[in-house]
This record gives C-alpha cells, structure tokens and sequence, in this order.
C-alpha cells in the first residue's frame, strides 16, 4: 500500500513539475533577415528586400543579377503613371542580351502569399517561366492589376518577390520622370519611356 502510494505521488510531482520543464525550453531560434539590396541610382538610393522565403526563385533571380553586377548601368526605361502616386517603374538590360541570364520557373502570387501592392517588386514577363531581368516597382496597390486571377491573359499575374524598405521619395522621383511622346522600344511602351531616364549606378548586397 505505501509503495503504490509513493508511485502515485511520484507520477503526480512528475505531471506537476512537466509545465515548469516546457517553461524552461529555449525559444525557437529567429529566423535570418531576409537580403537586402541598396540601389544607389541618379535620383538617389533605395533599400529593397527581397523575399527569398515565399518566392526563393524570382528573389533569387534578382540576387543572381545583383550579385553578377548586371543591374548597374542600367536605366528605368518604363515610367507608367496612372496618378500621381499610381503606378509603376521598370527596369533592366532591355536589348542588352549580354546582360540577361536565363529565365526562371514563375511563381504567381496565389503560390507565394505575396501581393503587387506599394514599394512591391515584380518580374516582367511574357508567357510563364520566360522572366528574366526586367523588374517593376509598384507605386500604390497594383494587385488587382498585376495578381494571379487577372492579367495577363494566361491569369497567372506576375511574379512579386520583394519590397522597397527605404528610399520611396526617390521611387516617387523615378515615377516622376518626363516621358518622350515618341520614344518606343521595338514598337513598345510608346508614351511611357523617359527622356532623360534615371540610371541605376549600382545595386550592392547590404550585410545582414
């Protein structure tokens, strides 16, 4: 009898003692900053983030073009201004296929949670997985214009993967810049290229 009694007491302080023991547990390690990527331009510099947990492969498309030093140089070819802070800016090598590497698998926003509303960075493209290495940024809420369930026509939308952090008052500039009626690419974007469009000098990784 007081054997079983000694079990039972034991097993009763075992139970009362387990919620102290899960207490004491350390905390779940934090997970890592995501990149971050200062664009020094010649309106002035921006941080953006890109979002390599929801959408490693178009984050990591972006890096890939950071990292090789293929951004720098290159101008915002593309100043598509709805409002004055609606729309969006575009960027890249363009006809510069030196300076273009392969393109990725899409990610649309219904797969990566992501959505194409202010400071968001996207992809171009034109059917899915030929996105390369020219990216947007949007001015205000593009989502119903840019998210999977509408454009283009394929209803895929295009690919978000990242964010502007610091430096929307220089994004606000770029969107600001004077269009030349006439100018087009190939035919294209006639009424949205720049005149004198904004040069991008570099685009560094930041330590984290």
């Amino acid at each position: 009898m007081r054997r079983a009694f000694l079990r039972a007491a034991a097993a009763l302080a075992a139970i009362v003692a387990m919620p102290a023991l899960a207490q004491d547990a350390p905390p779940a390690p934090a997970a890592p900053p995501l990149p971050r990527v200062l664009i020094e331009t010649s309106a002035g510099s921006m941080t953006v983030e890109a979002d390599t947990v929801r959408a490693p492969v178009t984050a990591g498309n972006f890096l890939a073009y950071v990292d090789k030093k293929l951004l720098d140089g290159v101008v915002f070819y593309r100043v598509v201004k709805v409002q004055p802070e609606f729309g969006f800016v575009q960027f890249g090598p363009l006809d510069d296929v030196k300076k273009m590497l392969p393109p990725v698998k899409h990610e649309p926003t219904s797969q990566t949670g992501l959505s194409h509303t202010d400071g968001v960075l996207s992809v171009a493209r034109f059917e899915p997985g030929s996105a390369r290495g020219e990216f947007t940024i949007m001015v205000g809420d593009n989502s119903r214009g840019m998210d999977a369930g509408f454009v283009p026509d394929d209803k895929l939308g295009y690919a978000a993967f990242g964010r502007v952090v610091e430096g929307r008052d220089v994004l606000l500039r770029i969107l600001d810049t004077p269009p030349d009626p006439a100018k087009t690419t190939q035919g294209a974007f006639k009424g949205q290229m720049p005149a004198a469009p904004v040069k991008i000098i570099r685009a560094r990784r930041l330590a984290n």
